[in-house]
């Protein structure tokens, strides 16, 4: 009698931490939102301007191609809705990409989401993209896919309640323009994405200002870059941590490349280079 009343108490305890473990657990999910806020900045390119075509800017949870999707850019807000994604840009807009360095961003929209991970993002481009070259020629870059159901970026961006997700996408302009055997230029976008809220930063000057430099950030394969500004003075953001070298590329024949190695950025920290790169003349 008395072991079948320990059994009996011990599966009513059992039951109440099961119950209660529940609780807890569904609490924990959160029904909360937050907000995923979406920029453009832009790599360094040897051309006086990279026009691209913007559409739409889509998130969805779901990191599966959606065949409905085909024409997106002739869908409506609750159209898009309807098909499980939010939106944060459906419009048309036109923008040089080489507007866009320096640790300058194009703030593409924001949208609020529930509390969750969402996986992709969707860059849905127009046709009306061209490149003006250095000699004041403008050409139309042809895209032979993507204008449609987008440039799918998959992402791993976890929203929480009462925060900012802030993406940025990097659009590598002289990487996604690729010059055909025939004279054409085609559009081929190489992009990654970036939170900036946890990544960091590598800043600096280049001297003297006629080299015109092209500096790159490298960690690993990972490869992020700009071109200095009118005072030498430079910024390349969205930077994980990581150990990394910088890469300074003049533009000016007249001044040798130079490296720097084995900057430590971590906690996304903004690194400043306490000290003013000069680059040797060539001999």
């Amino acid at each position: 009698m008395l072991r079948s009343v320990i059994n009996f108490r011990n599966k009513i305890f059992g039951l109440i931490a099961l119950l209660v473990g529940f609780g807890l657990t569904a609490c924990s999910s959160g029904d909360g939102s937050g907000t995923m806020r979406v920029s453009l900045t832009d790599a360094p390119a040897d051309y006086a301007e990279v026009n691209i075509e913007i559409h739409q800017v889509l998130v969805n949870a779901n990191d599966e191609d959606d065949d409905d999707l085909d024409e997106t850019k002739d869908m409506d807000n609750d159209e898009l809705e309807d098909h499980g994604w939010k939106v944060v840009f459906n419009d048309t807009i036109t923008v040089n990409l080489l507007d866009y360095q320096n640790g300058a961003t194009l703030d593409l929209g924001e949208v609020e989401l529930k509390e969750g991970r969402y996986n992709q993002v969707r860059l849905v481009l127009g046709d009306e993209n061209t490149v003006v070259l250095n000699s004041g020629d403008t050409i139309q870059l042809n895209t032979p896919s993507g204008q449609t159901s987008g440039f799918k970026l998959l992402v791993q961006a976890d929203i929480e309640a009462d925060q900012v997700y802030d993406l940025v996408i990097d659009f590598d302009a002289s990487r996604s323009i690729v010059v055909t055997g025939n004279g054409g230029y085609n559009l081929k976008p190489v992009l990654k994405t970036a939170n900036l809220t946890t990544s960091g930063s590598i800043s600096g000057t280049i001297l003297p200002t006629d080299a015109n430099p092209y500096v790159y950030a490298i960690a690993g394969t990972d490869t992020s870059g700009t071109q200095v500004d009118e005072n030498g003075d430079f910024r390349i953001i969205g930077l994980s941590n990581g150990t990394y070298k910088i890469e300074i590329k003049p533009t000016n024949e007249a001044y040798n490349d130079s490296t720097i190695t084995d900057i430590e950025l971590e906690d996304g920290e903004d690194i400043e280079l306490e000290e003013d790169i000069t680059l040797e003349a060539s001999s």
